[in-house]
């Protein structure tokens, strides 16, 4: 059998760790999909549709480290698209491959099928470009090698996602093979000297402070540097927090965690430290409008520095070309056996009260928001992921005390509505041993509900937390209109469709804290297939975090022009 193009591309995903990719069938990539198929310990996984496809890459990606989702041209490829500026904005290396016209159609002037009806067809690749770290037009075999290598490498280095197109007359060509993977996954080293000079300048920062406190930013973990970060964290002894997007990207059962800044809508009492504290050190943040809750609470000025994935700017001093993880390990190592920063960690003790347990609501009294997040957060498990969609469900995940071990996902950055469903689906296929849970409101669920017809397909036993309150909360908050009003499903029923002949998925409908208690245990109990909650609560019961983040992000889109 001769080795193809789409050969090599296939052993170099198996050689990055992945042992899956996400497909939607096009006449454009049907070829390059059977030769896929034909990779030893890479499984073909289906989606509904490709934006659908996307997301569950994306999904992927944040379980497994890289994702990969395969298309075809124009029609399939613009829509996946979405999902890639998704992952753009949140730092993960998906690859996506679309299939492209035939090579000989290229500057023939021929008008081809799914296309915008010009003999141009570049105009993906350019839309491609701007939402990719890489992005490359495979129409030589000779030439194929070297591309893929490169937009692989791109997306691994640069935690970012890379395109690749192939023209459907070049995927089984025959193809060189691929040398080790060392190729795509050697990683360029920290800067020694500016490596040394960074770590000498934070660690004086530091030790000229007081009271310094450490900030987690959500980029922490495409930088590699998650374990570096509770390094140094042990070695300062000072107060950690967490940004919203970052939830469980630093352990929560560390002495010095004290929970999530985020202004007004900070866990009690670190808003005070945050503002008592002389010197900020934010390991890869990311400041926009919703995390500063409408630049309301944006740590700046002489007191913060930023540290990035690959920069540093301390004491009027910028570094670049340096890991982060390195840096925090050198600041480590230098700290030694000098005294420990802890006075935030201290006073934070001094002015926080643990707040007392929820307790238990009566179980036929109508359910509301507080017993569900009680009841939700008591399925946290060290091995559950917990998957939030934009809007209350980002405050009650917050809002949970986490277990050492569980991880939260949030796309706080693109927030695009819809996408927890399709990432729970990819997340759950990179990480089968873990349990999966998901909270989604009925809104975000219509957008892309049929990827629970592929959890039935994989028999995976998600757990889906589906907040029936008849609209765009998170919206309503923000700026409500009649165009927050949806129409309302049969959700819990629509299990039986997707189920059809063969699936096990359960769906059930709880409108009192006992019936939801009965559907988790019957749901945790179900090994065979995702199980939907529909939880019923009134439209207006929502976190009181919600409605102070609204209104705060609500005056920052409302201000009026400066130049008038």
């Amino acid at each position: 059998m001769a080795y193809t193009v789409g050969h090599y591309l296939g052993d170099r995903l198996a050689q990055i760790g992945l042992k899956d990719h996400f497909a939607v069938a096009g006449d454009y990539n049907l070829v390059l999909l059977d030769q896929l198929l034909e990779i030893d310990g890479l499984r073909q996984v289906y989606c509904c549709n490709e934006l659908n496809c996307g997301f569950s890459a994306e999904g992927y990606a944040r379980a497994n480290g890289a994702g990969v989702a395969v298309v075809t041209f124009s029609v399939g490829a613009l829509s996946a698209l979405n999902a890639i500026g998704g992952a753009y904005a949140e730092n993960l290396p998906v690859i996506l491959i679309s299939g492209a016209p035939n090579s000989n159609d290229i500057g023939s002037g021929h008008i081809l099928h799914h296309t915008i009806g010009t003999p141009d067809y570049s105009y993906q690749l350019e839309i491609a470009k701007r939402l990719t770290c890489a992005a490359v037009s495979i129409t030589s075999a000779t030439e194929a090698p070297a591309l893929i290598d490169h937009a692989i490498r791109t997306a691994l280095r640069e935690k970012k996602p890379a395109y690749i197109e192939i023209a459907c007359n070049v995927s089984a060509a025959p193809c060189a093979r691929p040398g080790p993977a060392s190729a795509v996954l050697a990683e360029v080293p920290s800067d020694a000297a500016s490596l040394t000079q960074a770590v000498e300048s934070l660690t004086r920062f530091i030790d000229s402070r007081k009271k310094p406190v450490l900030l987690i930013g959500s980029r922490l973990r495409a930088a590699g540097a998650e374990e570096a970060a509770i390094r140094l964290a042990d070695a300062l002894g000072c107060a950690v927090a967490t940004m919203a997007a970052a939830k469980s990207f630093f352990p929560e059962d560390h002495p010095g965690y004290v929970g999530t800044f985020w202004g007004d809508v900070s866990s009690p009492g670190v808003r005070q430290i945050f503002d008592w504290s002389d010197g900020i050190i934010a390991l890869a943040p990311v400041f926009n409008d919703y995390s500063t809750v409408g630049w309301t609470a944006w740590p700046r000025g002489e007191n913060v520095v930023v540290a990035d994935g690959r920069h540093l700017a301390v004491e009027g001093m910028a570094f670049d070309d340096i890991h982060l993880r390195d840096v925090l390990d050198g600041v480590t190592k230098a700290w030694g056996t000098r005294p420990k920063k802890d006075t935030t960690i201290t006073e934070f003790h001094r002015i926080h009260k643990p707040a007392a347990p929820v307790a238990a609501a009566d179980p036929s009294a109508p359910l509301v928001r507080a017993e569900m997040a009680r009841q939700i957060g008591g399925v946290l498990t060290p091995q559950t992921s917990l998957i939030a969609e934009t809007g209350d469900s980002w405050f009650n995940a917050i809002q949970m005390k986490l277990p050492h071990g569980a991880r939260v996902e949030l796309e706080m950055q693109w927030g695009h509505i819809g996408w927890s469903v399709p990432a729970t689906f990819g997340y759950a296929v990179a990480e089968p041993e873990r349990r999966i849970v998901l909270m989604v409101g009925d809104g975000s669920f219509q957008l892309t509900a049929q990827e629970v017809a592929q959890m039935v397909r994989l028999k995976l036993p998600v757990l889906i937390f589906l907040v029936n309150n008849r609209g765009y909360t998170i919206e309503v908050q923000i700026h409500d209109g009649p165009y927050n009003n949806i129409k309302n499903w049969d959700y819990a029923g629509l299990m039986e469709v997707f189920n059809a002949e063969d699936g096990k998925g359960l769906g059930f409908k709880a409108t009192t804290g006992g019936e939801l208690e009965q559907a988790i245990r019957k749901g945790l109990a179900n090994r065979e297939g995702p199980t939907l909650i529909e939880c019923v609560i009134d439209r207006d019961d929502c976190t009181s975090d919600l409605i102070s983040w609204g209104r705060r992000v609500a005056n920052a889109n409302a201000r009026p022009p400066e130049n008038q």
